[in-house]
């Protein structure tokens, strides 16, 4: 019997930030990981903000391709067997919702699966300056679970392009799922 591939699911909101998810898309896409896409109308809007490059070519990116108001997709099931989640980026309204469990979208529902599963959850929260609100939805997150890495480049790797600091950033989340890609810079103290 065949190795069944593992799956990783990918979700990106209406943050500012769409490239990080465009980008992990690209990286996945190379490797041996079935991957599942849930763009929000946020990030489809964003998208055409930020970036000259069409809906259907990110969806293209992945292997399965979900609509937002989805919420009978395979991926809103626990019964579904995933690596777990990223949502990069991630919006204030997105993480607001799955710290609360009151999803509105497959988006959140399939983060809020996620966490009750007890697989990884990363929020790549693209926002500053924080409020104590803020903070105290991140801290709730981070006690069921989820995993909060802001976009927080390292000067160590010592990037000459915003691509290599893209890159970098996401080769480190990727390391919280054991995926190890040669994005990655490690640091090295001599």
């Amino acid at each position: 019997m065949a190795k069944e591939r593992d799956k990783i699911i990918v979700g990106l909101s209406g943050a500012s930030g769409i490239c990080y998810g465009v980008r992990l898309l690209e990286i996945l896409s190379r490797l041996d990981i079935e991957t599942h896409l849930i763009m929000s109308r946020s990030a489809k809007v964003t998208l055409g903000y930020e970036m000259d490059m069409k809906i259907s070519d990110v969806q293209a990116l992945a292997d399965f391709s979900y609509a937002a108001d989805d919420i009978g997709a395979k991926i809103s099931s626990g019964s579904v067997k995933t690596m777990g989640m990223l949502i990069v980026p991630c919006s204030i309204r997105s993480m607001s919702e799955i710290a609360t469990g009151v999803t509105s979208s497959l988006l959140t529902r399939a983060a809020d699966v996620v966490l009750k599963e007890r697989r990884r959850l990363v929020l790549m929260v693209r926002e500053t300056p924080l409020h104590t609100g803020h903070l105290r939805t991140m801290t709730a997150l981070s006690e069921m679970g989820a995993i909060i890495a802001p976009p927080v480049p390292a000067m160590y790797a010592k990037p000459s392009t915003i691509d290599e600091m893209i890159d970098h950033t996401l080769g480190r989340l990727l390391d919280l799922f054991d995926i190890d890609v040669a994005e990655v810079r490690r640091w090295k103290s001599e």
